[in-house]
């Protein structure tokens, strides 16, 4: 890196999320600086695919001019307002009304944050005040589940059931886990998915009356599970949940930050896989990135139950300086557009979702694939060091990293989560780019295939597999 660099000023000043530290300081940061459709460019001019979208989120690909000329106009004539004291502008009030419209369920009232943390800690605080507000103060627990992931302020990453919380001395007292519903991975040995989802539906119910009904606030759970490992449920899974909730009076709290709006190629992961939440959480794709804006939607009985608890103190005492913003809120009012309009976003995700399916499973007898996972324009690639046993690398190895950089050497930005390599890429791609996209990343998994079983870390090289 080239003293003044844009690397090295980087490295210098800025931190850096969820990113491997040493890695970074031994390779330097990758500084984008253009995009191109499903495309970005970095200082130097080399062009990658996208595979990820960002972080899930850039639907509409990285150069929409829809998108561009609509915060223009929404900065020209109101640049930023907030949603206190009984003010707003107008535009959230247009974009309320059409999530209302399009949503998955009977919507009473639309709740605007910056993020989907924030969104997913605004429910936990509405849950909380509702049971203060109903006159029990101990129904305060939530329920997550082990390998979730719902954001990074406080409350929300404790509901996240990965190791890293404990860093920062989470979860909070309130959360418990039940199992990830992964039955590749979770599954007794001769277990059938009706059997496995049998018992994480027998898990959960043992876990209500070991807690007490009248002491959960509420389920939170992506109907897809993202930073997970794009994980989708097994057949039944939300049916037999939500049926066991609604028999215990436990809100369902659909975490849609990165299904909602199309990526599961219908508009909501609920309808996918057939529930109905109570409360609905929704962010990434909202403005496909362009500008900060998450919403929580309510059913009428929860907005009910929070009117009634707000009584006491006659307001809702919360709320974030720039959710809500005018800006932000033309911006998914354009995004929506662009995602349901006949020809749009969403009938390209029905369209080209086959493509990647049929490719993604192409994987399957790789030597370095245990299980191949895909839903609408959402996929994932077990990464295994032996595929009989199920056996990942082992961390030492840093296999992840290793992927990143093959892949940034051949033009192609993916994202290992965990054992997992996933493949979420804007609702704008092609067939002929997703060939590309699989083409590329089977080169990647040949050669560290090839690379691993050379160095010795217990995988089968590409050669000696395909024979």
């Amino acid at each position: 890196m080239a003293l003044n660099s844009p690397e090295a000023r980087d490295l210098a000043h800025h931190l850096h999320s969820f990113t491997h530290l040493p890695s970074l300081e031994r390779d330097g940061p990758l500084v984008l600086e253009r995009g191109e459709g499903i495309y970005v460019r970095d200082t130097h001019g080399k062009r990658y695919l996208e595979s990820v979208s960002g972080l899930w989120n850039v639907v509409a690909g990285f150069s929409e001019p829809r998108l561009v000329q609509a915060a223009h106009a929404a900065m020209s004539a109101m640049p930023a307002y907030h949603t206190f004291f009984g003010r707003t502008a107008l535009t959230p009030i247009t974009l309320a009304e059409k999530l209302v419209e399009i949503a998955p369920m009977e919507v009473a009232k639309v709740y605007f944050v910056n993020s989907g943390s924030e969104a997913n800690d605004t429910a936990i605080k509405m849950l909380w005040m509702m049971g203060i507000g109903a006159g029990a103060p101990e129904r305060r627990t939530l329920v997550s589940r082990s390998m979730a992931y719902h954001g990074t302020t406080v409350a929300a990453c404790s509901l996240n059931g990965k190791p890293y919380i404990g860093a920062f001395g989470l979860p909070l007292p309130e959360v418990r886990y039940v199992e990830a519903p992964h039955y590749w991975r979770n599954a007794h040995p001769g277990e059938s998915e009706a059997a496995y989802v049998d018992r994480l539906a027998g898990e959960l119910e043992a876990l209500i009356e070991a807690e007490g009904a009248e002491t959960i606030a509420g389920f939170f759970a992506e109907p897809v599970m993202g930073a997970g490992g794009a994980v989708p449920p097994p057949a039944g899974y939300f049916p037999r949940i939500q049926a066991i909730l609604n028999r215990y009076g436990i809100p369902l709290v659909a975490d849609e930050v990165v299904t909602g709006l199309g990526r599961t190629g219908n508009l909501w992961g609920a309808e996918t896989y057939g529930f109905v939440p109570d409360i609905l959480v929704t962010s990434k794709a909202l403005t496909s990135g362009y500008y900060p804006m998450a919403a929580v939607l309510l059913s009428p009985e929860m907005d009910r139950r929070l009117r009634h608890a707000a009584d006491a103190y006659d307001e809702f005492p919360h709320g974030f300086t720039t959710g809500g913003s005018p800006v932000a809120a033309a911006v998914a009012l354009e995004t929506i557009a662009l995602i349901t309009e006949p020809g749009g976003l969403l009938d390209n995700v029905r369209a080209v979702s086959p493509a990647l399916e049929a490719a993604l499973q192409e994987f399957g007898d790789h030597p370095l694939v245990g299980e191949v996972r895909c839903v609408g324009l959402l996929g994932a690639l077990e990464i295994v060091a032996d595929r009989a046993g199920k056996r990942p690398f082992d961390p030492a190895h840093e296999i992840g990293e290793r992927i990143v950089q093959v892949a940034y050497a051949r033009g192609l930005i993916t994202r290992p989560i965990g054992d997992a390599v996933i493949v979420a890429p804007p609702f704008t791609i092609t067939e002929a780019q997703i060939g590309e996209l699989m083409g590329t990343l089977r080169a990647v998994l040949d050669e560290i295939a090839d690379t691993a079983a050379r160095e010795g870390m217990g995988a089968t090289p590409v050669a000696a597999s395909a024979e």
